[in-house]
């Protein structure tokens, strides 16, 4: 005995049963004190814990060639309850699923539970909501025209205009559960016309209506499409000038210049064109022509305008020979005298002078007095004899010559 008592492993194990031994007595004494904490067992069990995960998806299986089926949710919320290891698991990779099945269901309304697989067998699922409504319908399949739907259109530039909006493509295909494609009224693409002052194209996604306005959530192919409104802006149709450069070859005249056209319409802001009164620099090189010809020249754009139609002109342009023609006594006519002044012509004596003419044959044997103008511009000028140039101003495709490019005259003050 002594010996077992000297040995010190005995003395060891015989401490620990002890310790053991009070400490259970403890325990048993006090097993309802709220300050003294409970039990360690021997071999302790894993710790459990409860997780709620939000947005997770629903998958549907269903016959998806030929029904629709609505009423399940996108996405539910999920409660797991396990062992902790389990639940970290779950949490971070998320791979189970949760789903609805109704391949076996027939058309019309049903309550379904909504399912779970892939979670591991030590983990309690709660799903919500669990339970739902679901509508199984026929699929059908049908093809609508696009309408285009403008907005903002009374915010267009001042004076502008929508034309015919092309639509590409302007046919759709729409499928969805037959009652719903039954309520489909127009099918609509928006298009933004704010401060639109040249052609608009846009993308734009395709809408689905019903007959009250309310939009359709149906599937639709394709659900964009290209739309392209032109867009006409204020015009007004001006004649224009035709400018000449250049002289004929020696010995023609122009017997008739016709553009084809007579107008051109001019596009642009509307406080532009309300100011134009005609084009100017439509231009004709007289050099190029020794023979009737038809001419394609290019009409300018005028300052401020957008456009003009056409942009280029035809001009019918005929020559001949030259034909000569004196016109005698053509009345020279006098401007800016003044009231107060009295006036005498010196050389020539009268009032008079012959004019050549010359040009084609059918321009020249019209012309005759009536037609030509000869005037002498005394403005500005005092008491005195003065060289005056003549000035005249006859019909185009005509040319003329003076025997003498100046006159004469005397200008006197009245006597009071």
């Amino acid at each position: 005995m002594d010996k077992l008592m000297n040995n010190h492993w005995v003395m060891k194990i015989i401490a620990l049963l002890l310790a053991l031994m009070l400490y259970l007595s403890v325990n048993i004494d006090n097993p309802t004190s709220p300050k003294q904490p409970p039990v360690s067992p021997l071999f302790p069990t894993a710790s459990t814990d409860t997780a709620t995960l939000t947005d997770i998806p629903v998958r549907t299986y269903f016959d998806q060639e030929n029904l629709v089926v609505t009423g399940v949710p996108e996405t539910v919320n999920v409660t797991l309850e396990g062992p902790t290891n389990s639940l970290v698991k779950a949490r971070q990779l998320k791979d189970f699923e949760i789903f609805a099945e109704l391949t076996e269901l027939n058309q019309g309304t049903h309550r379904i539970e909504l399912r779970h697989k892939n979670v591991a067998e030590d983990l309690d699922v709660s799903i919500n909501p669990s339970v739902v409504t679901v509508s199984v319908q026929e699929k059908v399949t049908r093809d609508f025209p696009v309408e285009v739907d403008f907005i903002n259109q009374s915010k267009m530039k001042e004076g502008y205009t929508t034309d015919q909006p092309i639509v590409q493509p302007n046919v759709v295909r729409v499928t969805g559960a037959r009652e719903v494609i039954e309520k489909i009224s127009t099918l609509k693409a928006r298009v933004n016309l704010q401060d639109a002052e040249e052609t608009v194209k846009e993308e734009s996604k395709v809408t689905v209506y019903d007959r009250d306005g309310n939009i359709l959530p149906l599937e639709i192919d394709p659900t964009v499409v290209d739309v392209t409104v032109p867009i006409t802006s204020p015009s007004k149709s001006v004649p224009f000038k035709i400018a000449r450069k250049g002289e004929l070859p020696e010995g023609l005249s122009i017997s008739s210049i016709e553009p084809n056209p007579n107008e051109v319409t001019v596009y642009g802001p509307q406080d532009v064109i309300d100011q134009l009164e005609f084009i100017d620099g439509v231009e004709v090189d007289l050099s190029k022509i020794k023979e009737d010809t038809v001419l394609k020249v290019d009409v300018p754009v005028p300052d401020g305008a957008k456009a003009v139609s056409p942009k280029k002109l035809e001009i019918n342009i005929d020559v001949d020979e030259d034909k000569e023609k004196v016109i005698q006594e053509v009345p020279i006519q006098t401007i800016g005298l003044g009231e107060e002044k009295d006036l005498e012509f010196v050389e020539p004596a009268i009032q008079t002078v012959d004019l050549n003419v010359a040009g084609a044959p059918s321009v020249i044997d019209e012309l005759d007095a009536s037609d030509i103008e000869l005037f002498v511009n005394l403005a500005d000028l005092g008491d005195g004899e003065h060289n005056v140039p003549i000035e005249v101003n006859g019909p185009q495709n005509v040319t003329w010559s003076l025997p003498n490019d100046e006159v004469k005259v005397k200008i006197s003050s009245q006597s009071s």
